[in-house]
């Protein structure tokens, strides 16, 4: 989601940023884009941050609905697997 930043000294950026589902804090992963910065550089700055908080990863895992008895086979042999 891309939103339009104003300051009180007429400093105006854009802000990516997106919001984790069932983080307790509701904390959002943003990145303000400087004026002398380009917007691809502001891209790769924010999918390494949302990749860093795991939100592409948990995305990939709830794309498809898991049942539970496959869930606890996963996890069981994730855990088998250390």
């Amino acid at each position: 989601m891309i939103g339009r930043v104003g300051g009180p000294l007429g400093l105006a950026g854009f802000v990516l940023y997106d919001r984790k589902r069932g983080d307790p804090t509701n904390r959002m992963s943003e990145v303000i884009i400087g004026d002398g910065e380009s917007f691809e550089a502001a891209l790769r700055r924010f999918n390494k941050k949302i990749q860093q908080a795991g939100i592409l990863a948990e995305a990939r895992r709830r794309e498809y609905y898991e049942r539970p008895a496959a869930r606890r086979k996963r996890k069981e042999a994730k855990r088998r697997k250390r």
